[in-house]
């Protein structure tokens, strides 16, 4: 079962997973794609959040800028990607292969619970570089949508189910 969690900031949709995946057979992987700057504090301390709930069984790969797809079929058991938006951002010109991605997904024969920041509801980002970036993870988001088993939407820690188009 695929399972994508979209959400925007500080919606719950990483608790959301969390808790999804607790639900789901053993072994469980959490795959954490962000780079962390020890200089950023606000960002050291949103991490160290998302590390204290974790069930201390699970195992944990630091996949900032590796090949998530390659991760993916390295892995048995049950996996949470958290998330697709820092996994874009560790991509030169945000390049990532959404099919890669799509058929390392497709492939496994665990359950995935797959972590991303919903973009389209947004401002207009005001640069180049951010309606880059929205348009890059839009892209993506679609494309795990359409590969996914169900697609849940968390808004203020609300979960809402979204059905296929």
């Amino acid at each position: 079962m695929i399972t994508l969690v979209l959400g925007g900031a500080r919606s719950g949709k990483s608790a959301v997973a969390e808790r999804l995946a607790a639900g789901l057979p053993s072994p469980v992987t959490y795959i954490a794609t962000a780079a962390v700057d020890p200089s950023d504090a606000d960002h050291v301390a949103r991490v160290a959040v998302h590390q204290a709930r974790r069930d201390p069984s699970w195992t944990t790969l630091d996949a900032a800028g590796a090949d998530l797809p390659a991760i993916l079929r390295s892995r048995t058991g049950t996996v949470l990607v958290d998330s697709l938006g820092t996994w874009i951002t560790g991509h030169a010109d945000l390049a990532a292969d959404a099919a890669d991605l799509c058929a390392a997904l497709a492939e496994r024969t665990g359950d995935s619970v797959i972590v991303s920041e919903e973009v389209g509801l947004g401002v207009h980002p005001s640069s180049e570089l951010g309606r880059q970036f929205r348009d890059a993870l839009g892209a993506i988001n679609v494309a795990v949508a359409d590969v996914a088993d169900r697609v849940l939407l968390v808004v203020a820690g609300r979960v809402l189910p979204l059905e296929r188009a």
